[in-house]
Parts: structure tokens; C-alpha cells; sequence
């Protein structure tokens, strides 16, 4: 069940959060952090185990704790910003193959507003962090 955890864990990771993907990759620290992970939540593992809680229920629970400091996705964040905003830039980007690079290259433009005003599932819908996000993403683009 570790390995199935751990494959879930890192399909969410590049779906959801590519710029830890490729930090991990850089450092040569994926199965590093994967089995730091993992291991946090044996225990809860274990005790479900022993309880005779289905499988498809333990790894439901677990992946859910295993991906709460990854939530909200800045990265879907941005992407769904960069859709609606900015249709033609974010077709082009998708049709070159270049969408996933520049989006966290917008990440990285837009990491002072996000840690100024926070991002939170609580602030997520905040029209101050919208526009000042959509702001960010236009001055990146001119």
C-alpha cells in the first residue's frame, strides 16, 4: 500500500504542483520526499489496517493528508487566471507545448503577491489577490 500511496502522491505532484515536480527531479529528491511522506502517515495507516477499513478508504485518507500542504495549487491557479484572462496567450502557450514552463515561470513572477496576501483555500476566491495575480501575469507578458 506504501508504493501505491507513493505513486499517487507523486501523479498529484506533477498534475498539481510541477514546480515541486521539477525541484525534486533537480535534486535528485523524489524518493527521498515520497518515503519522508509517507512514513508520516503509517501510523494512521496501520491503525486503519487493523480496524479492517478498505483499502480504497486508507488510501482516500492518506493521500488527502499526504497532499494537504499542497493545496491550493498556485499552479492551477494560475493556469485557470491565464485561461480566462488571457485566452490567446494561453492557447498559444498549450499549442506550442510550452504552458506548463511558463506557467511556473509565472509562479515564480507572482511568489511575492502570494506570500504578501497568502494563498489559502479561505482566500482563494479574494477579487484582491485575483487582480493583483492578473496584474502580475499581464506585466509578465508585455
Amino acid at each position: 500500500m506504501e508504493n501505491i500511496l507513493k505513486e499517487k502522491l507523486w501523479f498529484y505532484i506533477i498534475h498539481n504542483n510541477p514546480d515541486l515536480m521539477f525541484t525534486l527531479q533537480e535534486e535528485y529528491s523524489v524518493m527521498d520526499y515520497l518515503n519522508e511522506k509517507v512514513n508520516a502517515v503509517k501510523s494512521i495507516m496501520e491503525d486503519m489496517l487493523s480496524e479492517g477499513t478498505p483499502q480504497y478508504i486508507i488510501e482516500e485518507i492518506c493521500l488527502n493528508v499526504l497532499t494537504e500542504d499542497l493545496k491550493p495549487s498556485r499552479f492551477l491557479y494560475i493556469c485557470s487566471l491565464l485561461e480566462e484572462e488571457f485566452e490567446d496567450t494561453y492557447a498559444t502557450f498549450s499549442k506550442s507545448g510550452i504552458l506548463r514552463y511558463e506557467v511556473i515561470n509565472l509562479m515564480e513572477s507572482c511568489r511575492e503577491i502570494f506570500e504578501t496576501i497568502g494563498f489559502t483555500k479561505e482566500n482563494e476566491e479574494d477579487p484582491t489577490l485575483r487582480n493583483a495575480v492578473i496584474g502580475q501575469i499581464a506585466d509578465y507578458l508585455s
